[in-house]
């Protein structure tokens, strides 16, 4: 009997995507589209462009902990099932071992001295080590975080751990247009993103920089974000837009100047691909997936050095020539990154296990 693959899609079909949910909606829209049986685990309504496709969707009531309970319940009712995880630990840490449970590791920030949300970093240290020892497969969206889980937990083999990566939000964008005086960072607000030293960084820009170009952040309220909001409120030039998507994401990233994202740790960093696929120049760090990503394509600075961001945008914001060779770089950097590649990548991982 061939079973489907059930997916966990919650954050995929929540109105407001964080990075994880938009990276749930790439991969599953393509496995769709390729008419590959899937069950959709959820616990609200499925995006409408995917109610034409032929799939199952399963919903599961319950809230926070209780969800999860139910879907294991759920789960013990379909033994020999494959379960793809994008977004939490705990039902692959807790699913009985009749389930082949393939959960995707975007990051390791919990086990790092970096911020982040209190509750989300116990409950990934209490889970992650535990799915990933029942785990089938275990997939990153990074060689970076692929490099870190291994080094963390040391008894998974390396052939059990696939980078599988990610894609950009449209295959087939409009290129750059004629750009807007305005440095973009799209990203939830949150100490981890760095928009506090972006905006030190801003301000301490050349009057002469500042007075054309604005500072622009868009992304929705994240933990301990009081500061950013101070700073950005306090700081002449600086706009904050709250969450963005569809036609005013791809308006903003298509029309900056320059995009920011000097990030403290990412996984991968899908709006840098998705400007870089635009043709336009990238300011990042060198932490975490982003120098991998980048690969010579953008500006690497320090991200925890005001002085190093400053000295980085007021390169990309007067230098044509580096503007010019970074856009033509990061298009073609970009074009190594697809769904189509991302999921050759998962069904080759997923064929090969037990």
């Amino acid at each position: 009997m061939v079973h489907p693959l059930l997916i966990d899609v919650r954050e995929a079909c929540k109105s407001k995507k964080t990075g994880k949910g938009q990276w749930t909606y790439g991969f599953v829209s393509e496995l769709l589209k390729r008419g590959i049986p899937l069950t959709l685990v959820t616990d609200r309504a499925i995006p409408p462009e995917w109610t034409s496709f032929p799939c199952r969707v399963e919903y599961i009531p319950g809230r926070s902990v209780m969800w999860h309970v139910n879907v294991i319940r759920f789960l013990r009712r379909n033994p020999g099932a494959a379960y793809v995880s994008p977004v939490s630990y705990i039902v692959p840490a807790f699913a009985p071992r009749s389930v082949r449970c393939i959960p995707i590791v975007h990051d390791l920030i919990a086990f790092l001295h970096e911020p982040h949300d209190r509750k989300a970093k116990w409950i990934e240290r209490l889970t992650l080590g535990s799915a990933v020892r029942k785990a089938d497969r275990v997939c990153t969206i990074s060689e970076s975080t692929k490099h870190d889980l291994l080094t963390r937990y040391p008894f998974l083999l390396t052939a059990q751990v696939a980078a599988i990566f990610a894609g950009p939000m449209d295959p087939n964008p409009e290129p750059s247009a004629i750009p807007s005086k305005v440095i973009l960072c799209i990203a939830t607000l949150c100490p981890r993103k760095n928009q506090l030293r972006l905006i030190q960084a801003y301000s301490s820009l050349p009057d002469e920089l500042r007075s054309v170009y604005r500072l622009v952040l868009a992304g929705g309220r994240g933990w301990d974000d009081a500061p950013i909001l101070k700073a950005a409120k306090r700081a002449p030039g600086v706009e904050l837009l709250g969450y963005i998507d569809g036609s005013a994401y791809e308006s903003l990233i298509r029309t900056c100047s320059v995009f920011a994202l000097p990030s403290l740790y990412e996984g991968f960093g899908m709006q840098i691909l998705d400007a870089m696929q635009r043709g336009v120049p990238v300011l990042t760090s060198d932490r975490g997936s982003l120098r991998e990503l980048a690969q010579g394509a953008a500006f690497i600075v320090d991200p925890t050095s005001v002085l190093s961001i400053t000295d980085g945008l007021k390169r990309l914001l007067t230098d044509d020539a580096l503007r010019t060779e970074l856009r033509q770089k990061g298009t073609e950097r970009a074009s190594h990154f697809s769904w189509k590649r991302t999921v050759d990548l998962f069904l080759e991982c997923y064929h090969g296990g037990r």
